[in-house]
């Protein structure tokens, strides 16, 4: 089996998403086995991984105006707003939506569709450095 691990430091430029796909290639690139499974980890909680359509632009707003709707910030519902009133919406927004996602490796490569792509979404209103955890297994 084998392993390539990377951790990768992306700056966010506040809330919004962040097409990490190539970065994460770069990690499968150096796993020497053809075929395997890739794991993307996020280590926040007020921060997630989506794999979304990568061609139109539009997507991202729009799945960005949803949660506005969905989860808005300074909603009385929530009590914890220790860092301000989307403190809480951003760790809602987090649960929603995954803090791992696991994509095949074929042929070297990511085995994602056509328009698929590889998104770390940032679910606070200011920009800060989030970690990603990338493992590539292959055997």
């Amino acid at each position: 089996m084998m392993i390539e691990r990377d951790t990768l430091h992306i700056q966010t430029q506040g809330r919004g998403l962040v097409d990490i796909t190539r970065e994460v290639s770069k990690t499968v690139a150096r796993c020497t086995a053809p075929h395997g499974l890739c794991n993307v980890f996020v280590q926040h909680t007020s921060a997630s991984l989506i794999i979304s359509e990568n061609a139109d632009p539009a997507v991202c707003r729009d799945l960005e105006r949803y949660f506005a709707r969905a989860v808005p910030d300074g909603d009385a519902l929530f009590e914890h707003d220790a860092e301000g009133p989307d403190d809480m919406p951003a760790h809602v927004r987090s649960v929603l939506t995954c803090t791992s996602l696991n994509i095949p490796i074929g042929n070297g490569q990511l085995l994602l569709g056509t328009w698929q792509g590889i998104y770390l979404w940032e679910h606070r209103h200011d920009g800060h450095r989030r970690t990603i955890v990338v493992t590539a297994h292959g055997g």
